[in-house]
């Protein structure tokens, strides 16, 4: 059954659990801020019709209903939402219950899934601060560093805004009345665009260090100001993403380089020393410098944003292997002088940085083999004659490792004449690539062959990706 709805406009009476998860969740909460829809920029016209659909319905079986979190302040910022996530005092059975195209995932936290076609509306239960009696089967907390380990137990709106991460995160939509509840501050934090954590900082960052990586990719998405404190204490807590699953580290990847805003996301890790514990091969690779060597991979991340807005696909492959190029070319030169060939030794540097890094950041087999295999393809470009030229180039792997190889020389870290070469090698019509290649005149007349070798031996010219001889 339903609990009432209750759409307050006024102060009520705060709670004071018994036991909090953390010092830095409050303990006395005021009352928010109630800003009425005639005091902020925020219209419906703006909010997508699935979420508009789960908030009414929600509100409509008696259940609270606010849109919560970064959808709310990227439209007080004046910026589209890619994302739109609801807030309610509904359990998520009670939600699914109200939706047939509803489904619950999460161990860690409970949540439920609104599907509308290819939109995905999350609904999130208010979680509670929790008390002694309630850790548990609904709450585990690592003894040894303080990160939650799940938490499923739920609560009210004032307590809900205290497991917020950053102010400008904690604002609700209210869509009983159309106002912003603001709990923190954070409306003045985003109209100033500074990004301040809930709470005591390094009780925060203990209880799931992942909020630095956050403050860092927020901080440069958004282009704000991360506060003193938090800037002070994030390099002297960066070891601790040491203890974040790997497969967790890979979707934060994802959010931090492959949205748009690659280039300042890495400046930000490197500038708050995040960066060495997600890609510890790499930082060692570039020092502490801004040389050649940062060149190149900041000029792969800027080709990444620029992809990303001209709307053009991008796969972690190719960052993950930009990343890794280096010390797999530094590793396969060390191999090399030990007596392996250069072949052997840049398959079996890619094979091995690939599965260190797998070991902090859980890079999906469906990536990290093709980067391999595109790290290794970077001696085929050395090869500018012959049939093996010509089947590289029809390869699929090719347009991948060509591009890591216009990075590099970009950088001075390979031939730029080898580079235009291949580049203009690409633009010929197939009859001039095979005379480049120094392959057969184009067009000249070939004998068939009879007998039991003809077949075969086309198949065999077809499977090396030579033209068939007429």
């Amino acid at each position: 059954m339903a609990r009432a709805g209750c759409y307050y406009r006024y102060a009520w009476p705060s709670h004071k659990p018994v036991f909090l998860l953390t010092d830095s969740i409050q303990t006395d909460h005021p009352a928010p801020q109630i800003i009425p829809r005639s005091d902020h920029n925020i219209s419906r016209a703006d909010i997508s019709k699935p979420a508009l659909k789960v908030l009414y319905r929600l509100k409509d079986a008696g259940y609270q209903a606010f849109l919560v979190g970064g959808s709310v302040r990227d439209l007080l910022l004046g910026r589209h939402p890619k994302d739109f996530d609801v807030a309610t005092d509904a359990h998520p059975e009670e939600v699914r219950a109200l939706f047939g195209n509803c489904r619950l995932i999460g161990r860690r936290f409970r949540l439920a899934h609104v599907r509308f076609g290819g939109e995905i509306i999350e609904v999130a239960t208010f979680r509670g601060l929790g008390t002694e009696e309630s850790a548990g089967a609904d709450r585990e907390v690592s003894a040894e560093t303080g990160r939650l380990l799940r938490d499923n137990v739920y609560g009210s709106i004032e307590e809900d805004v205290w497991r917020r991460d950053f102010t400008a995160n904690s604002l609700y939509y209210n869509i009983a009345d159309f106002s912003i509840w603001d709990f923190t501050g954070g409306v003045a934090d985003v109209r100033a665009r500074r990004l301040r954590i809930i709470g005591d900082p390094e009780a925060r960052f203990r209880e799931d260090p992942v909020r630095m990586l956050r403050a860092a990719r927020f901080a440069a998405k958004l282009g704000f100001d991360l506060d003193d404190e938090s800037a002070r204490l994030i390099p002297q807590l960066a070891q601790l993403i040491g203890g974040v699953p790997p497969a967790r580290l890979f979707d934060e990847f994802l959010k931090m380089f492959q949205a748009g805003h690659a280039l300042e996301s890495y400046r930000e890790l490197r500038r708050h020393g995040l960066f060495d514990h997600l890609f510890p091969a790499t930082a060692a690779w570039l020092g502490p410098g801004t040389d050649a060597r940062g060149r190149f991979l900041e000029a792969a991340l800027a080709n990444t944003d620029a992809r990303v807005a001209e709307d053009r696909p991008v796969t972690p492959m190719f960052l993950l292997g930009a990343f890794l190029w280096g010390p797999v070319a530094d590793r396969a030169a060390a191999l090399a002088g030990e007596g392996m060939t250069d072949f052997q030794a840049l398959a079996l540097a890619a094979a091995e940085l690939s599965r260190e890094q797998t070991e902090r950041i859980a890079v999906p087999r469906r990536f990290s083999i093709p980067m391999r295999e595109m790290l290794q393809l970077q001696i085929r470009f050395d090869k500018t004659r012959g049939a093996r030229a010509l089947v590289f180039l029809q390869s699929p792997r090719f347009r991948a490792a060509y591009d890591l190889l216009m990075l590099r020389a970009g950088a001075g870290n390979a031939d730029p004449g080898l580079a235009h070469w291949w580049s203009t090698l690409q633009a010929l019509p197939p009859e001039e690539q095979r005379r480049e290649l120094g392959l057969q005149r184009a067009g000249a007349p070939g004998r068939r062959r009879s007998g039991r070798g003809g077949r075969s031996a086309r198949r065999a010219g077809d499977a090396r990706g030579e033209q068939p001889l007429a």
